[in-house]
């Protein structure tokens, strides 16, 4: 799951806010790229984007405009820091904050560690059975 955690000042909220409207014409991931190679996060160019990708620019436009995704932009970013995020990117693997760029080696190593605890808490005892009469 994605969450927003704009971390770079307003334009990153705006940002945010933006692929958020985009995600409610079913278009988030095409339109995150899209920034991401662009690089500029003014509205005119947020608006932009928007049109190039093909959305329903009237409706973008009034979302990003009106402010209609700020809430759930404020609440993820607030949640992401109840949970101890300080930066990005963060994941969370069974509960545990992996914070940062880091190499799949981190990842295995947390994801076995992971693995072998759910093998070993869902283990049945071996329970003699009775025989004979």
């Amino acid at each position: 799951m994605y969450r927003d955690f704009p971390i770079l000042g307003e334009l990153s909220v705006k940002a945010a806010e933006a692929a958020e409207c985009a995600d409610d014409q079913d278009m988030f991931w095409e339109y995150h790229d899209l920034i991401w190679a662009q690089g500029a996060a003014d509205v005119d160019s947020l608006k932009s984007y928007a049109a190039e990708l093909g959305l329903d620019t009237a409706t973008f436009d009034d979302c990003l405009d009106t402010g209609k995704t700020t809430a759930e932009v404020q609440n993820d970013s607030q949640d992401a820091r109840t949970y101890g995020v300080g930066g990005t990117p963060a994941f969370f693997i069974n509960g545990l904050l992996v914070s940062g760029a880091q190499p799949f080696s981190v990842f295995q190593q947390v994801i076995d560690a992971a693995l072998e605890e759910a093998e070993a808490s869902s283990a049945v005892p071996d329970v003699p059975r009775r025989t004979g009469g």
